[in-house]
Parts: C-alpha cells; structure tokens; sequence
C-alpha cells in the first residue's frame, strides 16, 4: 500500500508540474524568437520603403537583440485583437502604444512606463469648440473600440450625461477617426496626444479642444497565465536602461521629434501643393531619387522647402529653380539652365549628396542626412563651426539632436566671434532641416495609409444573408 501511495504522490506530482505556467523567457530563448503584438500605424509599427519601422517597432528591436533572439511581429488591426493574441499567448509581449488602465493592470503583467499619454478631444478648426465634458452632448464622437477612451465615456454617460452618445470604430489606428472627422463624418474624435501630435501634419484643419481626463503610463503588456517573473525583470531593466542612457528621448526625436515644428498653416499649405503641384512633377522626381539612390520622399521634401515644386522661383539673392541652386554651385553642378525643373533636381540631389560623402565617416544615419541638410542651407563651413560649438557645449558633434541646439548660437556675436567662419542664420537653419523632415514624413505616410495591409477577411462577410446566423462550424 505504501508503494502504491507512493507512485500515485509522484504521479500527480509530476502532472502538477507538467500544468505548471512556463517560464516565459527560457521558451523564447530556446525558440530564439521575440513574438510582439503591435498596432499597424504611424506611432507603433508600419512598413516602409526600407521594411519594418516605428517607434515600438525600434524599441521592441532593441530588446530582441539585447536578448539575442530574432524579433517577429504579429500585426493587431483592432485593440481587441492585442489583447485576444495575449490571451491566446500567440505573442510574448505587446507593445502597441497602449496606456495602463485598472482593468488591464489586472488581468495582464506589464513593464514600468516608458512614456505617458493624455486622452484629446479633437474638433476641426472653425467649427464650435468643446472646452468640458458637457460641450460633448448632442454631438457626433468618434472612438476606437476596445479602448479605454470608450470606456471613459461611459463612466461619463453614467456620472451625470445619460444624453452622452458615441460611434466605436473597430480599427487600431486612430487615422482612421482623424479621417473620418476631417471628411465632416464626424465633429469630434478622441485620441491619445502623441498619436495626434504625429498624425496632425496629415490633417492640419484638426486642433485639439481640450484633455479628456489626466495622463496616463504607457506600458507593454504581457500574457496572462504564463511564468513572466523573469521576462519583466529583464523587460523593466531594459527599460529603465534605455531611459538612463538617452536611447528612449533620442528614438522619441527620431520618430516624433520633427512633428512639432511646422505650424498648422504651413501644413495646410503644403496639403494644397501636394494636390495640385507635385503630381506634375513626381515622376520626374522618382527618376532622378533612382539615378541618384535617393529616397523619392526626401527629394521631393527638399525640393518643396526650396521652391514650393516652382521649377521658375527666385529669390531676391540670386538663387533659382526647384532646387534653388546658387550659380556657382549650377555650374559645379554641371547645370546649364537653373528653372528646367529635371537639370535642378539633379544638380540639387548630386550637391547634397556630395555635401553627404564630405561628412566625417564616424556620422551615421540618420543623423548624417539630418547634418547634409543643414550644411545645404547654411554651407559646410558654418556646419562645422556648429559641430565645434557643440563640443563646446557639452554635447556629441555627431548627433543631429545636439547640433540643432548649437546651431542657433551662430547669430550670437559672443560664440560667433570665436569661430573660424562667423555669423550665420542658424536659426533658419534648424527650422529648414525640420521642415524637411515634417514633409518627408508627410509623404511618407500618405503611401503608407495607400499601402497598409487589410485587415484578414472574415468568411462570413461573403455568407449569404440568410446564412449569417449560422455557424462557420455547423458549416
């Protein structure tokens, strides 16, 4: 009777520890594979011309590496669909923009903040604006479904506004309410601020109304029901690593950084001319980037800072064509007639790339175009006179981010009279390299929005009507 005590004690013993929750980083080390559940939009991941980019999709790239294991995303169309693949543990972390809320911090593990969130009511310019809560009543509100913004109007609808109404748009990217609203489909939307802060040079008839609420932490989450203990640790190190040296404020600059420069009307404007000037010139402008092995997006952004795509412009300094091409440097360039609009656009392409190759070699992207930029505007020489103050300054002559706060003191007579070259329009100079930054995103993100995959097709959106009710099983 002991033996067989015994066995059936080892038996349930074992069956106890094969139910046991697995220890989530020792499977991803031996899959040697990082599965993220990410949103497909602007802020958190999209493909580009170059593959995968985006925010998270960086940061979740450099957690891979860090764990020396290949990083693989499951794409999300819908904020439901994050959480389901959590629940389904189809993915080992999500990290999709998504903020800390009482029913998630519940229910699924999650890292330390990494950034914050505030919820914005968002109105087109013109119309009535909403500055509380009440001005929400008997208007049409847009919401993405699943998420907590949702949720906080019907704690609103409960709390004193039982008139309170909004439409739950089943996407998981906010563009699409921001669409919407700039279509007068709607006449308000809510997102979360840095959403809009980047998405706002597509729609710049779009202007915040108010804050919906107080801030909240942005966190990735985890699976539930899993052995998490040691992936957090290793995830909430990361984190807080990525802070202290710098990496998280400087991918913030890279992605979002350029999105607070340009004011709303210049971002109207160039919607217009992107209307009605660049499809004249865009296939002249995609030859010319692959001649040259150049991003289209980038060309065309410089060309619209220099000329608005004006092949006749001409400044009262003598500078001419879409290019704005001075006359020494035309004939460098080897170009004959400054206004044809293709000799400008190569001899403005061969001159920053050449402005490029003349950069020292340890400069590398992209702060190395951000650098080529200014030195187009302001000349290599006052470029380097900026590097030099940026040593002086305390900050990495290599790094865009510390050069654009250098630049400015070149029209300081106290710095400037110290340098090898003097005064220079720094100020102009910043302003132009960002603004060509803001376009380039712009254009970007229209083929973006063109090309973002579809959602997967659901088979009973082609079931007959009279079938709707009936199971895929039963079928």
């Amino acid at each position: 009777m002991i033996r067989i005590a015994h066995l059936l004690s080892l038996t349930l013993l074992i069956l106890l520890m094969g139910c046991a929750p697995q220890d989530s980083l020792d499977q991803i080390l031996k899959d040697g594979r990082l599965t993220v559940v990410s949103r497909n939009s602007p802020t958190t991941w999209y493909i580009d011309k170059d593959g995968p980019a985006g925010f998270e999709y960086a940061l979740a790239s450099k957690l891979a590496r860090q764990l020396g294991v290949e990083l693989e995303i499951a794409p999300a169309f819908s904020l439901d669909d994050i959480f389901l693949q959590l629940d389904r543990s189809d993915a080992d972390v999500a990290a999709a923009g998504l903020a800390l809320t009482g029913e998630r911090e519940n229910k699924y593990p999650h890292s330390v903040p990494y950034y914050t969130l505030r919820p914005q009511v968002i109105y087109v310019a013109g119309s009535s604006r909403p500055r509380e809560p009440r001005d929400l009543l008997g208007r049409t509100i847009l919401v993405l479904k699943g998420s907590r913004h949702s949720r906080y109007l019907q704690a609103l609808k409960g709390n004193g506004y039982p008139e309170l109404s909004w439409e739950e748009i089943a996407e998981a990217d906010s563009m699409e309410l921001l669409e919407r609203l700039n279509k007068a489909e709607a006449e308000l939307a809510i997102v979360d601020s840095n959403e809009f802060e980047v998405q706002q040079r597509l729609y710049p008839r779009l202007k915040v109304a108010f804050d919906l609420g107080s801030s909240q932490d942005m966190v990735w989450f985890l699976p539930p029901g899993r052995d998490n203990t040691r992936l957090l640790e290793f995830i909430d190190g990361f984190l807080q690593e990525q802070r202290s040296n710098g990496t998280l404020d400087a991918l913030r600059e890279e992605h979002f950084g350029h999105s607070r420069i340009i004011s709303r009307i210049g971002s109207h404007t160039f919607a217009l001319n992107m209307r009605r000037n660049l499809p004249r010139y865009e296939k002249l402008i995609h030859q010319v980037a692959r001649e040259y092995k150049m991003d289209w997006h980038l060309l065309a952004a410089i060309a619209y800072q220099e000329s608005h795509w004006d092949p006749s412009a001409q400044s009262p300094t003598g500078v001419r064509g879409m290019m704005m091409l001075t006359l020494p440097t035309a004939k460098e360039m080897n170009v004959t007639d400054r206004t044809d609009p293709g000799q400008s656009l190569r001899g403005g392409a061969r001159y920053f790339k050449q402005l490029k190759r003349r950069l020292p070699d340890d400069i590398y992207e992209p702060d190395r175009t951000y650098l080529a930029l200014a030195a187009y505007n302001i000349g290599r020489g006052h470029l380097e006179d900026a590097r030099v103050l940026t040593v002086r300054q305390g900050g990495d002559p290599h790094l865009w981010s510390d050069v654009m706060k250098a630049l400015p003191l070149l029209e300081n007579s106290k710095h400037y009279s110290t340098l090898k070259r003097g005064y220079a329009r720094g100020r102009e100079a910043v302003s132009y390299v960002q603004n060509i930054r803001h376009y380039q995103g712009i254009l970007e993100w229209q083929d973006i929005a063109r090309n973002q995959p579809l959602p997967p097709i659901e088979a009973r959106d082609y079931l007959p009507e009279v079938l709707t009710g009936v199971t895929l099983k039963a079928l």
